[in-house]
């Protein structure tokens, strides 16, 4: 029972405490006429301090009666009346255009300059192009056509090469091509035409490169054969593929005989070898091979 009574008492309290908070806030929003003393006792302290003639004016006369809402408001327009001071006049700032690499490349301007720099590109490739036909072809060494001398001094050379001669200053390997291949080597080679002569001669000129990865194919004097040391190649003595990775036999040169029965080799002309599985002279290895078919890759 006591219980029920304090909480009676307690709910009561909390009533009066909601009714009383209710009617302060209705007597707030409907207040009119003279202001509280707290805001009397504000609105003296900026009186004293002064925020005008007219705001002292009237701030002497609230000092003696009561102010009200009324007087507030006349003076702030008193206040607000007051001239405006003008702003000190400062030069105007240079403009500066802002640098075009700080705002950075748009995509529009990526695109333009990416096609500007591609046909420049390729105008510059056609004019070396150009300049590379209309360029004068050497007249000597490498590159140029050379008399590499008569055809009996040569083949006296391969023979005393063990079968291969090798002339440095056309980078070629020169080795004797059989007469009873030559049927073979016209139904065979595509380039026959422009190794005619040189064959018909009893020579062949072939490229010192392997044409798998351009390594210098080198003579196998057990198995007669050119074997390339970088990934196992094997050529058989006229340039033929006999194994190894390499796409095709070793490229050659074109070949001329003249009157002189020398022997003239185009090296600024270079042909491919002949395809897979080429083999005109039907020559196998004719002892141990240097190197391990297709070995090395």
């Amino acid at each position: 029972m006591t219980y029920v009574l304090i909480g009676i008492a307690v709910l009561a309290l909390l009533a009066l405490v909601v009714v009383g908070t209710s009617f302060r806030r209705r007597d707030t929003y409907t207040a009119i006429g003279q202001l509280s003393g707290e805001t009397v006792k504000r609105d003296r302290a900026r009186q004293a301090v002064g925020v005008g003639a007219q705001g002292a004016e009237i701030g002497q006369a609230g000092a003696d009666e009561p102010r009200t809402g009324s007087a507030v408001e006349a003076a702030a327009r008193a206040e607000r009346s007051g001239e405006l001071v003008p702003a000190a006049e400062t030069p105007p700032v240079v403009y500066i255009p802002p640098d075009p690499e700080t705002l950075g490349v748009t995509r529009r301007q990526f695109l333009n300059r990416g096609i500007v720099a591609m046909f420049s590109l390729g105008l510059a490739a056609f004019g070396a192009a150009v300049l590379a036909q209309l360029w004068p072809r050497p007249t000597a060494g490498f590159g140029a056509r050379i008399n590499v001398g008569r055809i009996g001094d040569i083949k006296d050379s391969i023979a005393a090469g063990d079968g291969f001669f090798y002339f440095p200053e056309g980078r070629m390997w020169l080795t004797e091509y059989p007469a009873s291949a030559l049927p073979k080597a016209q139904t065979t080679y595509g380039f026959y035409p422009q190794v005619e002569q040189g064959l018909q001669a009893g020579v062949v000129a072939l490229f010192q490169t392997c044409p798998h990865l351009g390594c210098r194919v080198p003579e196998c004097a057990t198995s007669q054969w050119f074997e390339c040391p970088c990934h196992g190649s094997q050529y058989n003595q006229v340039g033929e593929k006999k194994g190894g990775p390499a796409p095709r036999g070793m490229d050659r040169f074109p070949m001329q005989v003249n009157a002189a029965n020398e022997l003239i080799v185009d090296t600024g002309t270079v042909i491919q070898g002949p395809a897979i599985g080429a083999n005109t002279t039907g020559q196998e290895a004719e002892g141990p091979n240097c190197l391990s078919e297709g070995g090395g890759h």
